[in-house]
């Protein structure tokens, strides 16, 4: 692993971040001509792959479910940091950046990282096995922050529109707030077996029988790496935004398509990392990876945005339309009944999927 991660080494794994993030250097605050939103695109790319191997070294470091934690924080951090600068640039355009980038995510995350880990797992080995105190717990979690922070806005009267009063918006925050803070503890330290990788015959499995641990000063190099390559994939998928917005605006397409994409962007360390995951027999792991996603970029989002509106000028819409709470509202049924029996087929897979595609649809043609 040392001639991997090493200065000697050169990996393609500590190449591709410092790369990505000396051209984002490079370009930050330029307009790209085409060729360079081609580079900005094929180093994102490299840094996406690069961040998953180094979250995977650290996760081997230090095992379940903390390695799925690590991943699923430090985008949620980085993706946070990206939406209060976009709103502090975009003024009133962007009131609603935040609900539209936290709803993407869910809807990615529960549906496409979820749909396709359990299509990957049961195809692999008829069906995949998780734990089902451990999903549901967190499925559960995830479900009533979506609720707190973006179906009650819509129906609150205190103030105009889908949005908060002063004194709700500090409530759900604090409620974001403790509910991700109750789960990270469950998870990381009272109840951490509930959260690990489980056999088909149900035996928790807590250790990773590939190879050794690495050590600690390659897995402290691969933090480090990795926090690089997660700002360069945020700072590059920024970059090369303009360029899709102009290729959405072409195509005559909805604005929403262009969080859409971005959101997609970001979240692919998670995706590859939760497919890797699935593909060794690990379904939990990528259960873990998905789900955590989700309520991090709530429980992270929504405090931070609720303290950055003191000083951000216009409105914080927070609050679903109708369609996407019917989205959002079919996602909670069918991933409550796909968690309760502790183990999917390919249908299950396929139906989460079939939301996330349709979610899609619907943001192309509303």
């Amino acid at each position: 692993m040392r001639s991997r991660l090493g200065l000697s080494g050169l990996h393609w794994s500590v190449v591709m971040p410092v790369l990505a993030a000396l051209v984002l250097a490079l370009t930050w605050g330029r307009s790209l001509s085409a060729a360079l939103v081609a580079l900005a695109g094929l180093l994102l790319g490299g840094a996406v792959l690069s961040a998953v191997h180094h979250a995977e070294v650290i996760a081997h470091r230090v095992g379940e479910p903390f390695g799925s934690l690590v991943l699923a924080v430090a985008v949620t951090v980085i993706e946070v940091a990206l939406i209060v600068t976009l709103m502090a640039d975009g003024g009133d355009k962007s009131s609603s950046l935040a609900r539209d980038t936290v709803f993407a995510a869910v809807m990615i995350t529960c549906n496409g990282i979820v749909g396709l880990s359990l299509l990957v797992g049961a195809l692999r080995r008829r069906v995949a096995v998780f734990n089902a105190e451990g999903t549901a717990a967190a499925f559960g979690t995830v479900a009533t922050l979506a609720g707190l922070s973006l179906v009650l806005p819509t129906f609150t009267t205190s103030t105009p529109g889908p949005q908060f009063s002063p004194p709700q918006l500090v409530f759900a925050a604090l409620a974001a707030l403790i509910l991700y803070g109750l789960f990270v503890a469950t998870q990381t330290v009272r109840h951490r077996d509930y959260f690990l990788p489980v056999t088909a015959e149900g035996v928790v499995i807590d250790t990773d029988d590939h190879a050794d641990p690495p050590s600690p000063r390659t897995a402290l190099t691969s933090v480090g790496l990795l926090a690089v390559a997660l700002i360069a994939v945020v700072g590059l998928a920024k970059g090369v935004s303009p360029a899709i917005e102009s290729a959405v605006a072409a195509a005559g397409l909805p604005a929403s398509v262009v969080g859409v994409v971005i959101a997609l962007l970001v979240l692919l360390p998670e995706t590859i990392a939760a497919l890797r995951a699935a593909r060794r027999d690990r379904v939990q792991t990528s259960l873990n990876l998905g789900l955590g996603s989700a309520m991090a970029s709530i429980g992270l989002t929504i405090p931070a945005v609720a303290a950055a509106s003191v000083w951000l000028e216009g409105p914080l819409l927070l609050g679903l339309g109708a369609t996407h709470m019917v989205l959002l509202a079919l996602t909670l049924v069918v991933g409550t009944l796909t968690v309760i029996p502790g183990r999917a087929t390919p249908l299950q897979g396929g139906v989460h999927l079939s939301l996330l595609a349709a979610y899609i649809v619907l943001a192309v043609s509303p």
